[in-house]
């Protein structure tokens, strides 16, 4: 009986070290060919903050004791990454991230994928064999008539969403300049009438509406070359239209606040 219950005792453990999703392995990271710290855990590869700033900006963490918080300036935005949370702020705005920072010893880890993507860079994934290689994402030029548009169209069509949320609003309008079937300027494709007017704030006028400060930097964002929506072409608002013809022509791709987004 003693046995049984000692086997049983072991049993828990192991389920509850299971559970608790402890288990690192080792991965090493590069970005631009330089190895930065870096571990992974239960699939999720985790990069020490300051290091991966450095190595593509050069940009300078400090460390808030008292709000225990990581701030850099980056060429874009002031970044601020709370400990243990699953967000980080770009001048004051909520940015989700895949999983919570992490504290090991003074230094701030962060999920390696969703920082990369803020930040505009890319990731390439070979296995857990080879090197995680991060490398900045070369981006189209584009003016500040496409700022200006841009960020019109984001704020009339998402006004009230998370950052995340209008960034995959201007991903639409990228992604349509780039393939054939609609016009190859961002100010084409908001006004583009090929098959009716494709985007209501052109209706109603609101498009020349001011844009908020969030819109301006969720099209700069976007203009960096970070990406919330994929290679989706299409979304939508299931509370104000059906979207009959998308849900029937278009897969689906994800939804972020109010809006469906489809390929």
């Amino acid at each position: 009986m003693i046995g049984k219950k000692l086997l049983g005792a072991l049993l828990t453990a192991l389920l509850l070290a299971s559970a608790a999703g402890a288990v690192e392995t080792e991965v090493m990271v590069t970005v631009d060919g330089t190895a930065i710290p870096a571990y992974a855990e239960d699939g999720v590869t985790y990069v020490q903050l300051s290091s991966l700033l450095d190595a593509l900006g050069g940009w300078e963490t400090q460390w808030n004791h008292s709000a225990r918080m990581a701030t850099a300036e980056t060429d874009l935005f002031t970044l601020d990454v709370p400990a243990q949370r699953s967000y980080v702020l770009a001048d004051g705005f909520t940015y989700g991230i895949s999983r919570g920072s992490v504290m090991r010893g003074e230094r701030t880890y962060v999920p390696l994928r969703s920082m990369a993507n803020l930040l505009g860079a890319q990731v390439d994934f070979y296995g857990w064999d080879s090197p995680v290689a991060v490398r900045e994402i070369e981006t189209a030029e584009w003016t500040e008539d496409d700022l200006y548009w841009l960020s019109r169209i984001i704020s009339a069509e998402s006004r009230g969403e998370s950052l995340t949320g209008q960034i995959a609003v201007g991903n639409v309008i990228c992604n349509r300049v780039d393939v054939s079937e609609f016009p190859n300027t961002i100010r084409g494709v908001i006004f583009d009438r090929k098959n009716g007017v494709q985007f209501e704030p052109v209706s109603n006028q609101t498009i020349y509406n001011e844009p908020s400060a969030q819109s301006v930097l969720a099209a700069r964002l976007v203009l960096a070359g970070v990406d919330a929506a994929g290679d989706s072409l299409y979304f939508f608002n299931p509370a104000l239209s059906k979207g009959s013809w998308i849900r029937a022509n278009r897969p689906y791709y994800t939804t972020i606040g109010c809006h469906m987004f489809f390929r």
